[in-house]
């Protein structure tokens, strides 16, 4: 079987240092969790997608807002949880307060047959590339080390 396979943008602008746009991974498993609860907006490519669309098109449903344009930086593929996930980097910046994020249904508490409605990121931060690493989610520490190497 093949790994799954997701697409995601990181943003960054430059202030005094480089800085990241992270979301925080919306629904109850995250909710009381920083560190290592964060990524950047991306997922799953759908049938005979390419990944530049994909993660146009997640980027646009996690954070509500239409990715931006530039120049689009490949960031190459890391392997996370058994998947895939092939990145880009983009030099933009964005107001948290604008995001308007995507839903997404699960049933909550597991195995009580009701299904909740929950935001796919519930917030949305700019970090400095230090901070970045922490928040991140281990597998996609390294998009951080290869936007360094390119800014």
């Amino acid at each position: 079987m093949a790994a799954k396979h997701s697409a995601g943008l990181l943003l960054f602008r430059r202030r005094d240092e480089v800085e990241v746009l992270l979301a925080h991974m919306g629904g109850p498993f995250w909710a009381k969790k920083d560190e290592a609860a964060w990524s950047l907006p991306k997922g799953e490519l759908e049938d005979g997608e390419e990944p530049v669309a994909a993660a146009r098109r997640e980027f646009a449903e996690e954070l509500g807002l239409p990715a931006p344009d530039g120049e689009w930086l490949a960031l190459g593929d890391v392997r996370q949880s058994g998947k895939v996930v092939t990145a880009w980097a983009v030099e933009a910046d964005l107001a948290p307060a604008a995001v308007v994020p995507g839903t997404f249904e699960l049933e909550w508490p597991p195995r009580s047959g009701r299904k909740q409605e929950f935001p796919e990121v519930d917030r949305v931060e700019w970090f400095g590339l230090d901070d970045a690493r922490v928040k991140l989610v281990k597998g996609q520490r390294a998009f951080l080390d290869r936007l360094s190497e390119l800014v």
